[in-house]
């Protein structure tokens, strides 16, 4: 695996300012980031003066900001119509910090709620993010998880194909659906043609629920979801997502996922 398409998640790190979090994965070896979009990292709606300060730190580190761990779009299923029209200013203008960024994607909110029918609500706002983020050069992924329309894969896949763009689509998270009873297997054949970033973290169901624990020692194969994306010819970021600082602090444990999985 070329170590720069191996990119590290910040949130674990979200108490701690951006500039420490990019230095703890340059410290790790990774020269790309995906950026939590929450203060103290990414504010929601940035102004120029921090994504001045981001970019200063990532040259500063050598860690690029690859992809936005944002949030746009959960209010596109609003009853109301001057929220929608807000939040697609929002989504816009994050879609422009990413670009002035260099990132690869942001991800996105699927609307708020897990009834299928905000889809038909969303799908207008959605398409105009899409076509915006086109032309930015930007994809826009929502991910796959529990509490919302993300975590079944076939309201994911109508979500796509009502949207219609190779600029949005899936943030694929196989752990996430674990956690949610979903076969990732079978969620990748279905999203297959719409992933456009991906999160790599473990995880095991035990007799006390849900637990993630180190890659490798749970119920997420790493080596099937690389040989998986790669057999479509998938060409993003691999982001690790290192979520289990009470079993072992970031700083130390992030090289020993970063070396395992150059080793896939």
């Amino acid at each position: 695996m070329d170590i720069n398409r191996i990119s590290a998640c910040t949130y674990p790190m979200r108490e701690h300012p951006f500039d420490y979090a990019l230095e703890v994965l340059a410290d790790a070896g990774l020269h790309r980031a995906d950026l939590w979009g929450r203060s103290p990292h990414l504010p929601a709606d940035p102004t120029r003066e921090d994504l001045a300060a981001i970019k200063a730190a990532s040259e500063r580190t050598g860690v690029a900001i690859a992809n936005l761990g944002t949030y746009p779009g959960g209010e596109f299923s609003s009853d109301d119509d001057d929220e929608r029209m807000a939040a697609l200013q929002l989504m816009k203008r994050t879609i422009d910090a990413a670009a002035e960024l260099g990132c690869l994607s942001i991800r996105v909110s699927p609307g708020a709620g897990e009834d299928p029918a905000i889809i038909d609500t969303i799908v207008p706002y959605m398409s105009q993010s899409a076509q915006y983020a086109e032309a930015a050069g930007v994809r826009l992924g929502f991910e796959n998880h529990a509490g919302g329309i993300a975590s079944d894969p076939g309201q994911c896949l109508r979500l796509c194909e009502a949207v219609g763009s190779r600029w949005f689509g899936v943030l694929y998270e196989p752990c996430n659906l674990l956690h949610a009873g979903v076969d990732y297997r079978r969620a990748f054949d279905m999203l297959a043609d719409w992933i456009v970033h991906v999160h790599v973290k473990d995880g095991v169901h035990t007799d006390d629920g849900f637990k993630r624990v180190h890659l490798g020692d749970g119920d997420v194969d790493p080596r099937w979801i690389v040989d998986a994306l790669e057999g479509i010819g998938y060409r993003g970021d691999y982001a690790l997502e290192y979520e289990i600082t009470a079993l072992e602090p970031i700083e130390t444990a992030l090289r020993k996922w970063v070396e395992a999985f150059v080793q896939l």
